[in-house]
């Protein structure tokens, strides 16, 4: 018997290698299977390059005729950046295509098209997996605003610095070093302009490999310092989000540097989030990870733009310091907010947490 399940898993590792290059395009992996061997490989490299499925039936060549197809996504049915798969699916005389999942695409009809071309077609193995792998871009055809990320990491006892403002470095060197690797994987970081002033990041991706995200910071009276690091290195890469109170002088500098900026509406004063998340889904912005502090942390979560949290927490006991997550205006434990489909894992000595919002 077959085991779709094994050669899915093998497609879904494959997609992986696309991490932060195809985007708003899905991350996609594919396999040629004939008479047990595979013969072909692919995975979609990069935005507007060749789909998965192709690289797949290039490398199999005219072994692709009788084979059995697996591909993480529904293949493309319709005219884009590149061809439909379909058609050179089926040109290629491929028998059976497994999918794991749907794509959200209501262009996309590639499962309906291939068994209306003869081709044995069948969907859903391992598609829980699948639509993680790709939960930025569902969200961003779907509502056409990013996913968001609330990062964080925290002493056991919840601070993520002491009373004095230290926080370096409460997290091993192996969780830092992950951190440069979600990094890689997402569009862009977020952070806010106190953490510009206080810390003056980089938020570049020195500890992996990768491509430096888009950095984006919070700033509604634009009092970043012309000379802080992110203004300096790669200001084409740089989105501020100010408001009408920002000096328009100021505003041509920047954009004179090559930095990009938002005039946004406030929301009690603060950036409002739920307009920024629009005007940057409309860039094409998929995925953001926000690095704030308890005040950008807490904003964000209670904005409802926060789909996810990853949350590190160290074996080190700080006491009184600051809190990960600023005033959430929670007077009662029975309205506090609730994680759902928690997972964790170790990380060196610390433990990261995902839940779901």
């Amino acid at each position: 018997m077959i085991s779709h399940r094994k050669y899915i898993e093998m497609a879904l590792k494959l997609a992986e290698k696309g991490k932060g290059n195809v985007s708003p395009n899905p991350l996609v992996g594919s396999l040629i299977v004939k008479r047990g061997k595979v013969v072909g490989r692919g995975w979609h490299k990069k935005c507007g390059d060749a789909h998965a499925e192709v690289c797949a039936l290039k490398e199999a060549g005219k072994k692709a005729k009788q084979s059995i197809m697996y591909v993480t996504l529904e293949p493309c049915s319709h005219w884009g950046r590149t061809p439909p798969c379909t058609e050179q699916i089926v040109e290629a005389g491929v028998r059976e295509v497994v999918i794991a999942m749907h794509d959200p695409n209501p262009k996309v009809n590639g499962y309906s098209e291939l068994k209306f071309r003869g081709v044995k077609t069948r969907i859903g193995i391992l598609e829980e997996e699948a639509k993680k792998l790709n939960e930025p871009y569902s969200k961003w055809i779907k509502a056409k605003k990013p996913f968001v990320v609330a990062k964080a990491a925290m002493s056991l006892d919840g601070q993520i610095a002491t009373k004095t403002g230290d926080s370096k470095y409460i997290t091993g060197k192996e969780a830092r070093k992950f951190v440069h690797e979600l990094r890689a994987g997402y569009d862009a970081v977020m952070v806010g302009s106190n953490t510009v002033a206080k810390d003056n990041p980089q938020l570049t991706v020195r500890l992996a490999k990768g491509r430096n995200p888009i950095k984006i910071v919070l700033d509604s009276t634009l009092k970043i310092s012309m000379s802080a690091k992110i203004v300096k290195t790669e200001p084409s890469k740089l989105i501020i989000a100010t408001s009408k109170k920002a000096s328009k002088v100021k505003i041509k500098k920047l954009m004179h540097k090559g930095v990009h900026v938002l005039v946004i509406d406030t929301l009690n004063g603060k950036i409002d989030l739920k307009k920024l998340m629009k005007e940057l889904g409309k860039r094409e912005i998929c995925s953001i990870l926000i690095e704030g502090g308890a005040e950008l942390n807490a904003e964000a979560i209670k904005s409802g733009i926060v789909d996810k949290v990853l949350f590190f927490i160290s074996p080190k006991f700080i006491g009184k310091g600051l809190a990960a997550l600023g005033d959430m205006g929670i007077n009662k434990v029975d309205k506090s907010i609730k994680l759902k489909e928690l997972d964790y894992c170790k990380i060196g000595r610390d433990i990261l947490l995902e839940g779901y919002l």
